[in-house]
Order: structure tokens, then sequence, then C-alpha cells
């Protein structure tokens, strides 16, 4: 199996995943738990498998957001929820906007969960604390939200193997943005505003990368700026793919026949908006 796979299947996974952030029911269940605002809402559901941990550690963790961001949310949320009330009321809406948006997964659900749990369980945590925190939270026993919670945890392996290859290139979470803004066309602010950099901070990011020589003064990437790229996608890419390799080749394929109709209906659902800052493209390829 090779790391191409593992690109296949974070676009069948990441929208999935991403009805925690985007579904109304999410947005519901954080309000009615007590916390206050969609970033509180945000850093505490996606926090919580690691407990009520201090900002530090979310801003190393999560990477690309302003510190500034994070500390306007953590620790203050675990005064008004607790990371075990975050952990149920995220289960409870993800399963619920999963069943709304995707129809199928009443019917595609178990197949895709009984392979999932096989990679999750095959994967190395080491260097990994989103993925080993959400490997220990407990499966719902709706398959749906099973579903939810081994696809959430596959893409924290995917997040976490990524910030490790961004850091080994030197880049910081801004600097990442920028770099992806320029390689993908994405607009500034879909990344700046809502990763919490200011203008002049994605400036000063923009002169960085042009003095290493990986942006024109045009802000558009150079041939070692696009090597960058390809090569951090590519490392990402192998690091995710060793744990489903556990799968046999016909498994491997079952997996994602029985999880590309789910990740077409939520994206067809309009739910995800695009462009995103997940990076997520409007269609996955076929």
């Amino acid at each position: 199996m090779d790391a191409g796979y593992a690109r296949s299947v974070w676009q069948v996974i990441e929208p999935l995943h991403a009805v925690t952030y985007f579904a109304p029911e999410s947005r519901e269940a954080a309000r009615e738990v007590g916390l206050r605002g969609f970033w509180m809402g945000y850093f505490a559901l996606r926090a919580a498998p690691l407990g009520a941990v201090a900002p530090g550690v979310v801003e190393a963790a999560f990477f690309n957001f302003h510190p500034a961001m994070v500390r306007r949310a953590l620790p203050d949320a675990w005064d008004f929820a607790s990371p075990e009330a975050v952990l149920r009321a995220r289960a409870d809406s993800a399963t619920a906007a999963l069943r709304r948006v995707a129809p199928s997964v009443a019917k595609e659900a178990a197949p895709a969960v009984a392979l999932l749990e096989r990679v999750v369980a095959a994967a190395d945590g080491a260097g990994r604390p989103l993925f080993a925190a959400n490997r220990g939270v407990p499966a719902p026993g709706d398959p749906a939200g099973a579903l939810w919670q081994a696809a959430t945890t596959l893409r924290e392996h995917r997040g976490d193997g990524h910030v490790a290859v961004l850091t080994a290139e030197g880049l910081d979470g801004c600097e990442a943005h920028v770099l992806f803004a320029a390689g993908e066309q994405v607009p500034a602010e879909v990344l700046r505003d809502n990763r919490g950099w200011s203008a002049e901070e994605w400036q000063a990011a923009l002169d960085r990368l042009t003095a290493r020589g990986l942006l024109t003064d045009a802000g558009t990437l150079t041939a070692d700026g696009e090597a960058l790229r390809a090569h951090i996608e590519a490392r990402t890419d192998e690091l995710a793919v060793r744990p489903y390799r556990v799968l046999a080749p016909q498994e491997a394929s079952r997996l994602l026949e029985k999880l590309a109709p789910l990740a077409d209906e939520v994206l067809d659902s309009g739910l995800v908006p695009f462009p995103n800052p997940m990076g997520l493209p409007p269609r996955r390829a076929h």
C-alpha cells in the first residue's frame, strides 16, 4: 500500500470529522453544555480528549493557531464544562449531524468502523498527542458515533504527523498557512482570520519565507517553495499510511468504498464551506 492511499482516506474521513465544526447540532451542543461562543466550543470540543489541559498544551498540539486565540478560550472553558461533559456533547452532536446529512451512515457505518478500528489499534501513538488522546476515548454505542470517533482519531493521527513534518522543516504556524495559501490559491483571509493571525503577522511570515527563497516578491511559490510543499505533503502521507497496512488490499479498497458515499453526502449537503481552513478540496478525487 503506497502513501497515496493515505491521502485518499483523508479525503473521505475529513468530511465526516468536519461535521463537528460546522453542523448546527455541534454548535448547539457546545452552547447547551455551557461553552460560550464558537471558538470556545471549537477548542474545548477538539481538546477535550486531552483533559483539562493548560492552553500551552493546545497551542503546541494545534500548532497553527495564534496563541492568543487559544488563550481566549482556554482554560476558561473548563470552568464552564468538564472535559467529560464536552466529550459526551461532541459525540452525541456529531452522531446526530452525521445521521442527518449522510443518510447512508445507517447502512455503511458498522462495516467501516470494523476496519477503521483495526487501523486505529495498529497505529503508533508515539509523538502523536491528539491521536493518542482520541484513541483513549471510548467509542459511542451508536455505529454512526463510532464511525465519527474512529474517523476523528485517524484524522488527528495524520494531523500530528503533519505538524511534525512542518516543524522539522523549520516552519511556524503562520508560515505554514502562508505557504499553503500560496500553493493552493486559498484567499489569505480564510486562513489568517480563522487562525487568529493579524495582517502584520501574516506579512512578517511572508517576508521570512521570501528571505528563505520559498516565495517570490509577489507572494507566489518559487521552485524551492513548490519542492518543499511537495515534500511536506508526501512525507505526511508516508507517515499517515503506516497503520493502514494492517488491512489486506481488498480490505483497504472496501474501506474506501464504504466511506466514499458518506463523504459525498456530507459534501453535497453544503455543510462544509469552500474554501475552508482545513484545506479540504470541494470534491474528493474519484
